[in-house]
């Protein structure tokens, strides 16, 4: 039986969007299967007391240079060319992470995904304005109108809610988290330590 790694995730997370292009290469030399899960990252940031690093290192000499630094090597050695900072970040991804739950429910959750992490890290476009976000998926040839209507559904609400604090609760804290089994993984860093895990 294939293994699976569960890829706890939000669209605000640059390092969100590297994991989820370097992952689909994991799972294929592993057999595994990748289960993505929609998670709110300023909702887990508040169940977990947890900060975003430009405020929590903001103040530490060094850190967040270093983080570009290790940015820039993560994408040349993967080959991320299409990869750019977002110059609208942060983006408050409320709207396209329910977009992302009504996208499954509608049995179009790869093609909006594809389109949505284009729009936030590689055209960087300001993913928390509406008409964007609608110019972004009707170019991807999706319903926009219905997506975006689907994210007032309630259950879709109570859906990205139920996701985020169930992640908390088995010690997510930011984006990217990773599960195999019961095993943790934080952080694109440790994609390593995932596919050892995967490959058990």
């Amino acid at each position: 039986m294939a293994k699976t790694v569960e890829f706890i995730f939000d669209f605000a997370s640059p390092n969100g969007y590297m994991a989820h292009q370097v992952l689909p290469d994991i799972a294929q030399r592993t057999g595994a299967e990748i289960k993505i899960t929609p998670c709110l990252l300023g909702g887990l940031f508040k169940l977990t007391g947890n900060q975003a690093p430009m405020t929590a290192f903001g103040d530490i000499q060094g850190k967040l240079a270093y983080e570009a630094l290790e940015s820039r090597r993560f994408t040349a050695r993967h080959g991320l060319s299409r990869y750019q900072f977002n110059p609208h970040f942060p983006i408050n991804t409320l709207l396209i992470m329910r977009g992302m739950v009504a996208a499954r429910r509608m049995g179009v959750e790869p093609a909006y995904t594809a389109a949505v992490f284009a729009g936030m890290w590689e055209r960087g476009l300001k993913m928390d304005d509406p008409q964007v976000v609608a110019q972004v998926l009707t170019e991807a040839g999706l319903d926009a109108p219905a997506l975006l209507e689907a994210t007032q559904d309630s259950q879709v609400k109570a859906e990205l809610m139920a996701n985020t604090e169930a992640a908390a609760a088995r010690g997510a804290f930011g984006i990217p988290t990773f599960f195999v089994g019961e095993e943790m993984f934080f952080g694109k860093e440790r994609l390593g330590q995932v596919e050892e895990e995967l490959a058990r």
